[in-house]
């Protein structure tokens, strides 16, 4: 019999081709393809119906504001994911007061096994008092544990882990961080992410869709990067290398995908190589594949930004990998667990332009080693980084944490 599973998340898809927390309904799929049944509670916001079905996922979105200020989830209550915006900052108690009372009531209506709440801060404040009617799992992401750090929640962080059962990260250093602040290590469990291998896949026919789009060459190589164009992402450092790379490799364009605070300073400051330097703005999910099938390679310099925050897993790298891209990134946090370094690409120190730009030039001068690279890139994916196989890993680790509290409980 499966379990049945409640997610507590601020963001979720809410159209077929939304950017915003794709991986949150492509883990529930995996868990329902399983067996398991998931219900999902996220916060409204402008065009989120109060209820649907996506493919076996129940969704519940709940109030706790009028919608002119719902600031909370979908990537809007960080500006550069450095600091806390104002409106979103001003709306957290109402946030926290309104996701209470909803997880209260859907709890108290039905029976789950486990609430999985995403994101410690702000869900993990949300779930722990419900602890005694079930048990609670927090998964990190990312800018959660920068937040959880800060001293003004530390203590109410400190709080909720008490009353948590089993932690996830997709990556080791978010695990860490929490679980320095007093969470036990032996009940946390380090998943990286997954990929819909299916829809990111290598795709001949589909080259020259996004390249026609752009005006880029057939023969031109693409380096290909996405992201919302915040301060961990990395794109300073990329730009710090293009200079180099565009003179010494004349037929390279750079394609910088993604909407974000920074996305107008970008724009400026790549304008003086605008015929090879294509920032096309948001991409919706549905046209995403195409963009790296036209690609040559993939490139993402993640870094530790100036606060201290920075990415768990990117799920970009991925969804590069399953496309057949070779991968340039940084060897931080969750990003070794996906890239080997000169299997699947080439891992460098974050903040290191020269050696960006060493990396950037050894792929685009080698289409033998970027097509080798990338066909280790796909077969890692079909190996191990399949949705399907994900949800395999979190699902044994819901059990195992289930019974484990069986075990505490009856001792006591």
């Amino acid at each position: 019999m499966g379990l049945r599973l409640l997610f507590l998340t601020q963001t979720f898809p809410r159209f077929s081709s939304d950017t915003s927390g794709p991986f949150i309904r492509d883990l529930a799929k995996g868990l329902v393809a399983l067996g398991d049944s998931v219900t999902v509670l996220t916060p409204h916001a402008a065009g989120v119906r109060e209820r649907w079905k996506d493919d076996g996922v129940e969704v519940i979105s709940f109030r706790y504001a009028p919608e002119k200020f719902e600031q909370l989830g979908y990537s809007r209550s960080l500006r550069a994911d450095e600091k806390i915006k104002a409106r979103a900052a001003l709306v957290a108690p109402a946030y926290l007061l309104g996701a209470g009372r909803a997880l209260r009531t859907i709890v108290g209506a039905r029976g789950f096994d486990l609430i999985h709440a995403h994101w410690i801060v702000p869900n993990g404040l949300v779930a722990g008092p419900l602890r005694k009617r079930v048990p609670i799992a927090i998964g990190l992401h990312g800018s959660d544990v920068f937040l959880a750090e800060r001293p003004v929640v530390r203590r109410w962080v400190g709080r909720a882990l008490k009353q948590t059962s089993l932690l996830t990260g997709c990556s080791p250093e978010l695990v860490e961080r929490i679980c320095a602040l007093g969470f036990p290590e032996e009940r946390s469990v380090v998943i990286p992410y997954g990929v819909d291998s299916k829809s990111f896949s290598p795709n001949v026919s589909s080259r020259t869709n996004w390249r026609q789009k752009l005006g880029i060459s057939d023969v031109s190589e693409i380096v290909l990067t996405v992201g919302r164009m915040v301060s961990k992402k990395g794109f300073d450092v990329l730009l710090e290398a293009l200079p180099e790379v565009l003179e010494e490799c004349p037929n390279a364009h750079f394609i910088m995908a993604g909407g974000g605070d920074l996305l107008d300073s970008l724009r400026r400051q790549t304008k003086p190589w605008r015929e090879r330097v294509h920032l096309p703005g948001p991409v919706l999910r549905d046209t995403l594949p195409d963009l790296f099938r036209a690609a040559d390679l993939f490139v993402l310099p993640a870094v530790h930004d100036s606060k201290g925050n920075v990415d768990g897993l990117p799920n970009v790298i991925l969804e590069a990998m399953a496309s057949g891209l070779p991968v340039v990134s940084s060897d931080i946090s969750g990003i070794p667990l996906a890239v080997d370094d000169g299997v699947e690409g080439l891992l460098i120190p974050e903040k290191n332009s020269m050696r960006l730009a060493t990396a950037l030039k050894q792929l685009l001068g080698n289409p033998g080693l970027r097509s080798e690279m990338g066909r280790a890139a796909r077969a890692k994916v079909e190996r191990s980084l399949t949705w399907s196989a994900i949800a395999a890993r979190y699902h044994a680790a819901y059990e195992s944490a289930l019974l484990s509290d069986q075990v505490i409980q009856k001792n006591f």
